[in-house]
């Protein structure tokens, strides 16, 4: 066993674990409770438990009783405000130290509940989608089938009739005949062999923002919120900014012309999509201030040809999801009045 071992295994857990002083500074935190905390231990390192937490009086205490008396400190679902007043409900259990008679250090231990409920929700989301392109799938193979026999006898009657006039007739077959095989085409979305390379994210939002940047029109602003330090990713970059193109596009015809879309990357570690985990994670957030997707549109804004507009095709979406897990990952939406968050997942390690 090597002498790094315990430390990968702490590094390892999805559960975040910290070490307190008795003065509740931070000595320790692991990766998971980095992702936790959306900080890094070498900025926390020190930092009193109270400046990482808002209004968690109560549970300070508990953990200086806990400290105080020498015994274990248990709470069940209970609900802390991380800076900037992000929600989590957590699994805590803090035990003190005891190296010596008084202890000087507490272990703590935070486990997300809401981590459960996120991954049953991706997995449902995954099944969804798989049911969907399944569906789909045979749909095309149904239809594309005859519209090929009724257009050939479209061509073959056009060469017998003997007036040039009644061609338009079939002019018409031919035409929508090829407008539906062309929509089942797009509704199973790309269709060529992928091309995979290094991608960098941040190139392919840049590009994004190039190809919006005419359509969005001088009402619509967007900001830039990249953590620089995210590495390359192993995938398609045709597919992936078709992706996120299709998300931005959103966003863009959702504002109506004015408002404001935020990109936003983040790297998450030791991170589940589905049901398989990943050590790292690029997570990119698009959000836009816009009216917000009804709450009853929300599970099945995913499904092809289901559009908030009279003028969509329902295909944007449908599509993106597919290149994304194609490529492992997974998109989610959090929406209402005036905050609609597309989150897009990818995984920074295919070896998981």
């Amino acid at each position: 066993m090597s002498k790094d071992y315990p430390r990968r295994v702490v590094e390892g857990l999805s559960i975040a674990i910290l070490v307190l002083d008795r003065r509740l500074r931070l000595l320790f935190m692991n990766p998971a409770a980095e992702t936790l905390f959306e900080l890094s231990f070498r900025k926390a390192y020190r930092l009193a438990l109270p400046n990482l937490l808002i209004g968690a009086e109560a549970f300070v205490a508990g953990l200086e009783h806990c400290l105080k008396n020498g015994h274990p400190y248990i709470e069940r679902e209970l609900q802390l405000i991380l800076p900037p007043g992000r929600a989590v409900t957590v699994d805590c259990t803090a035990a003190p130290l005891l190296e010596r008679d008084q202890p000087t250090e507490l272990l703590l231990e935070l486990r997300q509940v809401d981590w459960r409920l996120r991954i049953n929700r991706e997995e449902h989301l995954l099944a969804q989608h798989h049911t969907t392109r399944a569906l789909v799938r045979n749909l095309a193979h149904e239809i594309k089938n005859p519209l090929g026999g009724l257009r050939g006898a479209a061509q073959l009657l056009e060469r017998e009739l003997p007036d040039p006039a009644l061609r338009e007739y079939t002019g018409i077959i031919i035409g929508e005949a090829d407008r539906l095989r062309n929509l089942v085409d797009r509704m199973l979305g790309p269709n060529q062999i992928p091309v995979h390379g290094e991608v960098s994210i941040h190139e392919i939002l840049e590009r994004v923002c190039g190809l919006v940047g005419a359509e969005a029109g001088p009402g619509i602003r967007i900001e830039r919120d990249y953590d620089p330090s995210i590495p390359s990713l192993w995938g398609d970059a045709d597919q992936l900014i078709q992706a996120v193109l299709n998300v931005v596009g959103n966003a863009v015809q959702a504002l109506a012309g004015q408002g404001v879309i935020t990109l936003r990357t983040r790297v998450q570690r030791q991170y589940t999509i589905g049901a398989r985990r990943y050590k790292l994670v690029a997570r990119l957030d698009i959000v836009d201030d816009g009216p917000g997707i009804p709450s009853a549109q929300q599970e099945q804004i995913f499904y092809p040809m289901i559009s908030g507009r009279s003028e969509g095709t329902g295909l944007g979406l449908s599509i993106a999801q597919s290149i994304l897990n194609r490529h492992g990952g997974l998109i989610e939406c959090v929406s209402q009045p005036g905050e609609t968050v597309f989150t897009l997942l990818l995984p920074l390690d295919m070896t998981g």
